[in-house]
């Protein structure tokens, strides 16, 4: 192996007599350089956004409801207290969701009105953080706290009065009333980015009881905060079989679903793309190896001659092979990872000079999102290391089968 090595350094430190191999061997490493960088900040960027949807996305959203279509859930405190009990939900809260319409001055917007215990609400939900300047837990009856969207279309200012209409569910004969008019006071707005700013309003649970002739330990439907987020439709199955209430099962899969999946295809699709290029770029070594081996035919027929095995010659060439490919996933590497830590920067830098945000109300946050995962720049360069060892086995082996009486006796 030593010799191997230091015979595959003498041959790549020699001079060549044709310039156009030592040009495909840098061309070959710089493809397999630029695939890994490429490979590496795309996943990162993926992982950036997976990481957002779990940390943001999800910490708002509710991972499962269990909402009644008819008749109220009845009790509410008791069941809350029996689901926030199980050991995979880590908290539970009581709501009622309204579809309704705001409207302020000579302006409407539609509005997905949830009332909210802010107490429990706190528990299963992250919102608060997002809500400014009246914090959640100090929401009270007669008051609403609307998306940031819906705050700007309507054209209010904390403190202004809006009017709200909602649907007047007659729990009694369960027949849709003829709507209601609530005048609210806006006491804050939601500034989270996506879709909870466009249509998302909140009011006190009260509000909503009051609507619909409710008791106060009646409620239409119950919110869980989940510590396996992953497992959300098994466990709400699990768990909603549970309740003698009849409900209809949501999780957050449904809502948000097809974005997490998204996600996911897209990953899937950038390994095979990027792969394919790498695998591409690690093949031209084969082209590079075979132009090596003609070349120095005549060097590996003395070697030969001196006694190298046919071993220790395809060793030699498989090295110069993979040091050239060990080149271009480490310059890949370095770039990858410069490019990945520094990528939210660069790209706040280019809205900066663009004056534009091409993030800005189409998904759930305005930034763009990385995380470096070590797993998988390990995984990227062990997919290399392979596909590149394979690409020098061929023109090692060519070089092993030189016969030296033809070479030396021409």
């Amino acid at each position: 192996m030593n010799l191997s090595l230091f015979l595959s350094q003498r041959f790549r430190k020699a001079k060549r007599d044709n310039g156009f191999i030592g040009f495909i061997g840098k061309a070959s490493s710089a493809g397999i350089g630029l695939g890994i960088a490429v490979l590496i900040v795309a996943l990162s960027v993926f992982n950036g956004f997976e990481q957002q949807l779990v940390e943001r996305l999800l910490a708002v959203v509710p991972h499962v409801e269990y909402e009644a279509p008819n008749r109220p859930i009845n009790n509410w405190p008791s069941k809350v207290k029996q689901l926030a009990d199980h050991s995979e939900v880590a908290a539970a809260s009581p709501f009622i969701k309204l579809n309704g319409m705001a409207q302020f001055k000579n302006e409407l917007k539609a509005v997905e009105v949830s009332a909210i215990d802010p107490a429990f609400e706190t528990e299963v939900s992250d919102i608060g953080k997002f809500i400014s300047p009246t914090p959640l837990q100090a929401l009270q009856k007669g008051q609403i706290i609307l998306g940031k969207q819906i705050f700007e279309a309507l054209g209010v200012n904390i403190g202004d009065s809006i009017t709200v209409l909602l649907p007047n569910l007659n729990t009694k004969s369960d027949h849709l009333a003829a709507a209601k008019k609530l005048r609210l006071v806006v006491v804050g707005q939601i500034a989270m980015g996506g879709p909870v700013d466009h249509s998302t309003g909140l009011i006190h649970l009260s509000q909503a009881q009051d609507l619909l002739d409710l008791s106060a330990d009646q409620v239409m439907g119950l919110r869980l905060k989940l510590y396996d987020v992953f497992n959300a439709h098994r466990t709400a199955m699990s768990i909603g079989s549970e309740l003698n209430d009849y409900v209809y099962v949501n999780t957050w899969f449904r809502s948000q679903g097809n974005l997490y999946q998204d996600i996911q295809m897209v990953r899937t699709i950038i390994y095979l793309v990027v792969f394919l290029i790498i695998a591409v770029a690690s093949f031209n070594i084969v082209s590079t190896l075979v132009m090596e081996v003609k070349e120095k035919q005549s060097n590996i027929a003395i070697l030969k001659t001196m006694g190298a095995t046919d071993r220790m010659i395809i060793m030699t060439f498989m090295l110069h092979g993979m040091f050239q490919a060990f080149v271009g996933m480490l310059g890949g590497t370095l770039l990858g990872v410069g490019l990945a830590l520094s990528l939210p920067d660069i790209f706040l830098w280019w809205n900066q000079l663009s004056g534009t945000n091409v993030l800005a109300g189409v998904y759930f946050v305005e930034f763009l999102p990385s995380k470096l995962v070590v797993s998988d720049i390990a995984v990227t360069l062990l997919v290399t290391f392979i596909m590149t060892s394979i690409a020098t086995i061929y023109p090692a082996w060519q070089a092993s089968r030189i016969d030296p009486a033809k070479v030396l006796g021409q």
